[in-house]
């Protein structure tokens, strides 16, 4: 039977005798399936836990084909603790063999791309925009520290068997529209949770005209879907790019069979989409540039994982080359890594920029994550990244606006929302067939040998340590870095108060945000649990504190844990005492977290029993080790100034994750030999 492209990759990569499936047949969809990882990366902001629970296991070696450790989130050094996790993390990498990137040299995803990616491969990272990796073919996943390590240990990631929906893609992009245009335009159609469960996989004739950054920008804000990942074939296009990034070892030809069978198919003509923005506080909240366009801009930021490859800033040269910023804008770009930024030096890209005003920020995650560039108070600023929940940029009433790099860019120059095709500019990069990558070495103003050059420029890549050098090294450890805490035991009956009632699509920004405050004690969860669900209730460690932490629970409405893949919110409400949360529906990367740290993902079979519960009431669940070995339903009895109620809770977990939680966390579970 003719497979997708996703089917084939992953059942190539199934864990011998770890189930029963027939090659070349689909597999059933949502039975828990156990995959071999070839590749892992982490970044700063979740590594340092992720290797504080590696060394743990006692694996003397990384076990995978390429692991690497990058730095780009916490580069902010403004007192001891962001660079004493620089340290810990070299060392870590030299001690275990894995590569290590330096502060400065880029985002995680760009740099992984450019460097390592090989189409046909697994990925795992510890950062929910993993998938970025799909633009060149790769099943890319993004998942919590303690499963990206125990990965590195060599054990298998399990997850569901994803649904797979197809995108079929026609037609070609107008000069002004860009990649971050289609990814919206899916988010538009298909939600937040849309994709909970599932795998885009992106085919058609419109595929042809995307160059591979642009393919990345589509599978980077997948993540937004809620989906597992996103995936294009590795075709023609990808095997000039990694010739271009002098690999062309690593590529090889990856689609989808004739006829594959997809469990629903969008279908997007390229040829008519046009400018789009997701609107405050939502990346689904998505509307035409033409609709927004009497709205005043006070400031521009081009960059992060989905828009600052060296085609994105070509783009924004192109329409800012020869003008200036309006008065009352400011703008910043921030080049996805330190090879984009030398090749847009020899191009003359970087000149046309600072000739326009922009302030060219670090090659780092920097203000994606409120790491700085903060807007104004009551702000409306125009951002080419992926996120746009209330208070992530710094601001906690700033309007934030997701757009494209050609719309950011036409919007600093007119000081408001602006459609980039109603302005006139010369692009030399977009032909007939659609953008022509400038890694291609096409352009006059940078060559094949230019670009082939600066790719290879690999100094601020520390390569593994052999194992006799790793043999000799210390690992380097901060006054701020602590012990990653154990979970509670599993307990059969549990008889705590609700300390807090959330509602719909709450983030992991909502329950462990990120930022200047926050990030720096990414490594002592002691002080970072002080910040759980900050935004949600400013006195909820004050409650938890109150009770000793002796235990309570959390309860949510719909896709409850969207966002980030950071295991602090889940390892925040661990240290505090919630022993389960219990919701309509979780967001996939959140619930697997949860599991990992103890804490009880329960939804409800009736969703009319959320609105019974109070915060401040109290909720029972009786027989919880039955419920764990059988898989039978969760009893839970509300506890209210109005009477007793039954609730029936749903048990979707996989056997699996059952036997984690009754183990007491994914460390025990691995430790006490759980595979």
């Amino acid at each position: 039977m003719a497979l997708t492209l996703a089917e084939k990759i992953i059942q190539k990569h199934i864990v011998p005798g770890s189930m029963d499936f027939t090659p070349g047949q689909p597999i059933e969809r949502g039975v828990d399936i156990a995959i071999i990882i070839d590749q892992t990366l982490t970044q700063d902001a979740t590594g340092t836990m992720a290797y504080l629970q590696f060394e743990t296991i006692g694996v003397p070696r990384v076990k995978t084909e390429v692991s690497v450790s990058y730095v780009d989130h916490n580069t902010l050094q403004t007192d001891f603790k962001n660079h004493d996790d620089h340290r810990y993390l070299q060392s870590i990498a030299a001690k275990y063999g894995l590569y290590f990137s330096r502060p400065g040299n880029g985002v995680c995803h760009q740099v992984h791309i450019e460097h390592f990616g090989k189409p046909g491969k697994t990925l795992l990272g510890s950062d929910s925009h993993t998938p970025t990796g799909g633009g060149i073919g790769m099943i890319a996943i993004g998942a919590g520290g303690i499963d990206v390590a125990v990965a590195m240990g060599g054990g298998a990631f399990h997850t569901p068997m994803p649904k797979i929906f197809g995108v079929k893609l026609t037609g070609k992009l107008k000069k002004s529209i860009g990649a971050k245009d289609i990814i919206l335009e899916v988010l538009r159609r298909e939600s937040v949770k849309g994709g909970v469960g599932a795998i885009y996989e992106y085919f058609g004739p419109g595929v042809e005209s995307l160059t591979v950054p642009q393919r990345a920008t589509v599978t980077n804000m997948g993540a937004e879907l809620g989906a597992t990942c996103s995936i294009f074939p590795s075709d023609n296009t990808t095997k000039k790019f990694l010739e271009s990034m002098g690999r062309p070892q690593d590529w090889t030809e990856e689609k989808a069979d004739e006829g594959a069978v997809y469990d629903k198919i969008i279908e997007i003509n390229l040829d008519e989409l046009g400018a789009l923005a997701a609107c405050p506080h939502s990346p689904d909240a998505v509307k035409p540039i033409s609709e927004l366009k009497d709205i005043k801009v006070t400031q521009v930021a081009i960059g992060s994982c989905t828009n600052s490859s060296l085609d994105d800033l070509a783009a924004v040269a192109a329409i800012v080359k020869g003008k200036h910023i309006a008065p009352g804008v400011e703008a910043g770009i921030a080049p996805g890594s330190r090879t984009t930024l030398m090749m847009a030096e020899k191009a003359g890209i970087l000149g046309d920029l600072i000739r326009a005003g922009f302030r060219i920020l670090e090659s780092a995650c920097g203000p994606c994550i409120g790491m700085g560039f903060a807007p104004n108070s009551e702000g409306v600023t125009l951002r080419t990244f992926n996120r746009n929940f209330k208070g992530r940029s710094g601001t906690a009433d700033a309007s934030v606006y997701l757009v494209s790099p050609e719309t950011a860019a036409a919007s600093a120059i007119t000081g408001f929302i602006t459609d980039p095709s109603t302005l006139t500019y010369e692009d030399n990069t977009y032909t007939s067939s659609g953008r022509v990558s400038l890694l291609e070495g096409k352009d006059p103003r940078l060559s094949s040998k230019d670009v082939l050059e600066n790719a290879q420029d690999e100094g601020m890549l520390i390569p593994p340590y052999s194992p006799e050098e790793a043999a000799k090294v210390e690992i380097l450890r901060g006054p701020n870095i602590k012990p990653c805490p154990p979970c509670k035991p599993c307990e059969d009956n549990l008889k705590l108060p609700v300390l807090l009632k959330a509602g719909s699509n709450v983030s992991t920004d909502d329950i462990m945000p990120a930022g200047t405050k926050v990030l720096p004690f990414r490594s002592n969860i002691p002080e970072i649990s002080k910040f759980t669900y900050e935004r949600l209730d400013p006195d909820f460690y004050k409650k938890a504190e109150a009770i000793n932490f002796s235990g309570c629970f959390v309860v949510g409405n719909e896709n409850f844990g969207q966002g980030s893949s950071r295991e602090h919110a889940a390892l925040g409400p661990m240290y505090l005492g919630v022993r389960a949360i219990i919701t309509k529906s979780f967001a996939r990367i959140h619930k697997a977290n949860l599991i990992n740290y103890g804490i009880i993902p329960i939804t409800f079979k009736n969703p009319d029993d959320y609105d019974k519960i109070s915060a401040g009431d109290t909720l029972e669940i009786n027989n919880i080790f039955e419920s764990l070995k059988t898989g039978s339903s969760f009893n839970i009895t509300l506890h209210s100034s109005s009477g007793d109620v039954k609730i029936e809770g749903v048990n979707d977990l996989a056997e699996r994750s059952r036997k984690i939680l009754l183990a007491g966390g994914l460390a025990k579970y691995t430790k006490d030999g759980g595979q």
